[in-house]
């Protein structure tokens, strides 16, 4: 488990909560805002893309060659595909296979993915920002 993710993600409810403690109102991006960007989520193992590949034969991987192959099934991936059709990735590598539960993996990715929003609506959110507040004869 990538415990910085998950501590980041705890840190950023804790942050949010403390934010509306103190009554701070000016405009902001929230995790629910980030949440609220997503339109589809995908999920799959580096095996399920491998797998996938050979089956489509788009692919020269060649999984004979790999020293192991199992490997692929530890690494997951999320595809978020936001509102306005960008697509950010995320993913989980886990090390020992004893460890590895899909639905963590899959949580993790998805973590993971979603903090690559906050830059991204933190720059919408400023650019708003920055033509509301232009005077008016600049923004003609």
């Amino acid at each position: 488990m990538n415990m910085a993710t998950h501590a980041a993600l705890r840190d950023d409810d804790a942050i949010e909560r403390e934010i509306q403690v103190k009554g701070k109102t000016a405009a902001r991006v929230t995790p629910q805002d980030l949440e609220a960007v997503v339109s589809h989520a995908f999920y799959f193992t580096a095996e399920d893309g491998v797998v996938g590949a050979h089956q489509r034969r788009r692919s020269s991987i060649s999984v004979e060659h790999s020293s192991e192959p199992h490997a692929l099934a530890l690494l997951t991936f999320c595809v978020l595909v936001l509102r306005n059709g960008f697509i950010v990735t995320g993913e989980s590598a886990c090390a020992s296979p004893e460890n590895f539960d899909a639905e963590i993996g899959r949580k993790i990715a998805r973590q993971n993915a979603i903090a690559k929003i906050w830059p991204l609506e933190g720059y919408l959110l400023k650019q708003r920002l920055y033509e509301h507040n232009r005077p008016a004869e600049v923004q003609s």
